[in-house]
């Protein structure tokens, strides 16, 4: 069933909201290490860290949409990554910088740990 003006125009501007990411000082560590204790969000920060900024579509391997959406939002407010619009879809960014002057090698000590992690590593590999 095709969309009427109202609803394409309702939908254009949910999209194009700006999305809420907290300056460098206020990203809290507690909030870091909180968001990046489920493995789901440490194989989206580690495919980004290797790969670069990625759609969202691509992590679908490891999670439903609804259950991505989720996730990247967790850390997009806790400040591990960056989310921005491109079309209809989100490209999600590592703030690698931000997060190495806030907490030097904090980002390095997870990334490590998560590529030593058998389970993860099957995440970030898509079968």
């Amino acid at each position: 069933m095709p969309l009427g003006p109202a609803a394409v125009i309702a939908y254009l501007l949910a999209m194009s909201k700006a999305l809420h990411h907290p300056g460098p000082e206020q990203i809290d560590l507690s909030a870091v290490l909180d968001a990046l204790r489920d493995p789901i969000r440490r194989s989206i920060v580690l495919m980004v860290a290797e790969e670069g900024e990625k759609r969202c579509s691509s992590f679908l391997h490891c999670a439903t949409k609804t259950n991505l959406t989720y996730h990247v939002a967790r850390l997009r407010e806790a400040g591990v990554v960056r989310v921005r619009a491109e079309g209809s879809a989100r490209v999600v960014s590592l703030r690698r910088a931000e997060l190495e002057a806030r907490f030097p090698g904090l980002l390095d000590s997870v990334l490590n740990g998560a590529r030593q992690d058998p389970p993860l590593a099957r995440l970030v590999e898509p079968a």
